[in-house]
């Protein structure tokens, strides 16, 4: 199994990539790494060759970048080139922390769509406080601004597949992002998809989830708009972030008992930040692309970078683009009979 990575892709970049990289080969004794980037910043940085193949690009598409002109104009740059490799079946799948646009665009012109999908979703995944799976799956989270009926029934499909292929989820319980739980809430959208995934008999849906329900374990795929879906998960990123500041803060600030209890409680505290931290889960899979794809956050350090292509050697191993495919073959021609 080889990986392409954009070792010039992120805010850390390549210093953590390399890193991440170098955790993951160590523990996946089947897997090779094809960095491309700039061989003399990679060299920098990396401390065992074994398994690793540096491909040496002369550019790199910046996070500023408009995507689509980024992905046009620089053809030598280390995203362009690890995507065209795996185009060119010399890599079996494509990892980035860079440019979300320019991986998105990437993928969609070199790597190419699955047949019968219009438009891949972002998809991640999000710890459930409750219920009995302890996460869930949420898309589109970046993709798509801008979404159709017919892409947001898409995107429910592409969550039921993943949630039960990957996530290991019987019949998941599929819902959709709202501003309340009522069948009538929302725009004509929202309205109309929700009848449309309500008719559909080969989704478990269980009606719409307001944005405050979502860590309760009410649902095991959340479907929505890419730009509504990126400020929910930013959003909740940013509130467990701030809620774990706060209490340290408090802690340290309410004396020498604050202090003691503060000690005590240390260990329940590490399971919390456990449990919020999603990217132990990996990045952010465009579902859709004939390849895995996998997005990790721009400041990921060299852990989630390592947990990004666990997750994405995983893809590949269960084959999960070609049960994709099938899938919605599959669908495709039920739809056409009915």
């Amino acid at each position: 199994m080889k990986l392409a990575v954009d070792a010039m892709g992120g805010d850390y970049a390549p210093e953590k990539v390399v890193q991440g990289v170098e955790l993951a080969r160590d523990e996946f004794a089947d897997t090779k790494f094809l960095l491309f980037g700039k061989e003399d910043q990679i060299k920098k940085y990396l401390k065992n060759g074994e398994r690793i193949t540096i491909m040496h690009t002369d550019s790199e598409i910046e996070m500023g970048d408009e995507p689509v002109r980024a992905v046009r104009q620089k053809k030598a740059s280390s995203l362009v080139l690890a995507a065209q490799a795996v185009k060119d079946g010399k890599a079996d799948a494509l990892f980035s922390a860079g440019n979300t646009g320019a991986l998105l665009a990437a993928s969609l012109f070199i790597i190419g769509r699955i047949k019968g999908i219009d438009r891949p979703g972002m998809t991640t995944t999000l710890p459930s406080l409750e219920g009995p799976q302890d996460s869930f799956t949420m898309l589109d989270v970046g993709a798509n601004a801008e979404s159709k009926v017919k892409n947001l029934q898409q995107f429910a499909v592409l969550g039921n597949f993943y949630s039960a292929n990957v996530m290991g989820v019987t019949s998941p319980r599929i819902a959709l992002l709202n501003n309340g739980a009522e069948e009538d809430k929302g725009d004509t959208l929202h309205k109309e998809t929700y009848q449309v995934l309500s008719d559909d008999p080969n989704l478990n849906f269980v009606g719409n989830i307001e944005s405050r329900e979502l860590l309760n374990g009410t649902a095991d795929v959340v479907v929505t708009d890419g730009f509504t879906g990126n400020a929910v998960l930013k959003n909740t990123e940013g509130t467990a972030l701030s809620l774990l500041k706060l209490i340290k803060h408090s802690i340290l600030d309410s004396g020498v008992q604050g202090k003691l209890g503060g000690l005590m409680l240390k260990p329940v505290f590490k399971v919390v930040q456990d449990k919020m931290d999603y990217s132990k889960h990996g990045g952010a899979v465009l579902l859709g692309v004939k390849a895995p794809v996998v997005k990790a956050h721009g400041s990921s350090n060299e852990t989630q970078v390592y947990h990004a292509l666990s997750q994405l050697r995983q893809m590949v191993d269960t084959n999960l683009t070609t049960n994709l495919a099938d899938y919605f073959a599959t669908r495709s021609e039920q739809n056409k009979e009915i």
